[in-house]
């Protein structure tokens, strides 16, 4: 089937508006990923911190770090 160039037009503006839509997405997902990946970072600094006082505690106290054994049994 022939296009007349009314809609050949018509679809080339298509191809490039929704090149164009897609490459944003695109755009807007990498910086959704870096500000989710920074947040976990931050989650694991701060559980590593708390982890270490936990430890730290344990040892004041005398008594075993539980919390290392569940690491353990989770593989982590």
């Amino acid at each position: 089937m022939a296009l007349s160039k009314e809609q050949s037009t018509f679809y080339q503006q298509t191809l490039e508006m929704t090149r164009k839509q897609i490459n944003d997405l695109n755009t807007q997902i990498e910086e959704e990923l870096a500000k989710v990946k920074e947040r976990l970072a931050e989650l694991q600094n701060a559980k590593n911190a708390a982890k270490q006082i936990y430890d730290g505690a344990c040892k004041i106290l005398g008594v075993e770090n539980d919390l290392e054994k569940e690491d353990e049994e989770l593989g982590g």
